[in-house]
């Protein structure tokens, strides 16, 4: 995107810096100019801008596809400005319906709580806990009663709400949309309104919810904020986005040695949108591992890097060291010095290999059917770690798989 600044005033190097870290891997800064006039007034005044982002507790745990915006947190945390991390209790109730092509149940006030519980101390794995703001929209979410969401619906229209691809396309398929679902877009953006963003980070699924914090700060008399959005992770099969209904994740609250085997098992490709996206190393350090593997350097030592910061910020920097002894003392134990090779094509359009797949055409199953089932007795492992995903899919790469103790094959993908 263009990261041009404007030329009708002056900025310093701390902005220009400012402005760097905010679009570092970033999908959408809107508007630009505005959030440049913002960081030249902070630095001017001394007054920390207010960066907001909202997460509904609809599971227990996160994994750490969510963190990508909580690393962009911590990036603008890290420049001096407060950071709030809101749970939605209120907006949780209501469900959102961002991406959705049907009516999503709400959570009891019970599980919400019982979600909440854990998200902030999960959260504080990457946000600094000492300069955070934790609220819970609720504060002036229940206060506001029937009159006051009477008076907040009629700041927004109709037909501003149809606009959402997904409302729009309910609407034209003839799939049902509860009137409470258009209340969810107006909370969200009442609460830009309640603490007076300067800045709300979300996912791209949540554009258009954040653009209604702008207009109904606009509506309240208050200047209204910037949004930046945050690209969704790829998980593990380098395709969908990561999700615990896909089984491509990797949960924060996960043991050290297992999470440092699943970053292990990303492909050679995916690694480097990881590391914009995860990483806490600066792009010039970035570019310069990724010059060094283009200059020959073995890519598994890049990924074996990434894999230790991942697993040190979510455990310590001993676990990560006793995981990365751990899966070379598995490796080393485990995989024969010969080992057949071969190569094998992606599917259509690059399409990652389905494991069951992949084993059948290594020739370490007679048929997918047994590969599911090895896979079942937990029989597989691929780079030393095991496979309990059914559903795993393998991108570009190479890849040792293995089948029970006896049969290997090293396997790339391209």
């Amino acid at each position: 995107m263009n990261s041009s600044i404007s030329s009708t005033f002056v900025v310093s190097d701390y902005v220009k810096d400012a402005l760097a870290v905010s679009l570092r891997g970033c999908d959408e800064l809107i508007p630009q100019d505005e959030w440049v006039k913002k960081l030249v007034r902070a630095e001017a005044t001394g007054k920390p801008l207010r960066i907001k982002l909202g997460l509904d507790p609809t599971a227990p745990d996160i994994h750490i596809g969510h963190t990508v915006v909580l690393n962009k947190m911590r990036q603008l945390q890290d420049l001096g400005h407060t950071v709030i991390f809101l749970i939605g209790d209120f907006t949780t109730m209501i469900g959102d319906p961002s991406g959705r092509n049907s009516t999503r149940p709400p959570l009891t006030r019970e599980q919400i709580e019982a979600n909440a519980q854990t998200y902030y101390k999960q959260a504080s794995l990457v946000l600094d806990p000492t300069r955070t703001e934790i609220r819970y929209n609720s504060e002036w979410s229940d206060p506001l009663g029937a009159r006051g969401m009477i008076q907040l619906a009629s700041r927004y229209t109709v037909a501003r709400m149809m606009e959402r691809n997904d409302f729009h396309d309910r609407f034209k398929s003839g799939q049902s949309i509860s009137v409470h679902e258009f209340l969810y877009p107006l909370m969200q953006g009442y609460d830009s309104v309640a603490l007076h963003s300067d800045l709300e980070l979300g996912g791209t699924d949540q554009k258009f919810n954040l653009l209604v914090g702008r207009q109904l700060q606009a509506e309240y008399g208050q200047e209204p904020q910037c949004i930046l959005t945050m690209p969704l992770l790829e998980g593990l099969d380098g395709v969908e986005k990561m999700s615990k209904s896909k089984n491509n994740y990797i949960g924060i609250s996960e043991d050290a040695n297992t999470m440092f085997a699943k970053v292990l098992s990303i492909s050679d490709v995916l690694m480097w949108r990881w590391y914009t996206l995860l990483s806490f190393k600066s792009e010039a350090q970035i570019a310069a591992l990724k010059t060094e593997v283009d200059s020959g350097r073995n890519p598994k030592d890049a990924k074996v890097a990434l894999a230790k910061e991942i697993t040190a910020r979510f455990h310590s920097a001993a676990a990560a060291t006793a995981a990365e002894q751990d899966f070379i003392n598995r490796s080393k134990g485990g995989i024969p010095d010969e080992v057949a090779e071969l190569s094998l094509p992606l599917g259509e359009g690059g399409a990652p290999l389905g494991i069951a797949a992949l084993l059948k055409a290594a020739a370490l199953a007679t048929s997918s059917g047994e590969g599911n089932r090895l896979i079942e007795g937990g029989g597989v492992r691929v780079d030393s770690g095991v496979v309990s995903d059914k559903g795993l899919k393998l991108g570009a790469g190479t890849y040792v798989l293995q089948v029970g103790k006896r049969k290997f094959a090293r396997v790339t993908l391209s």
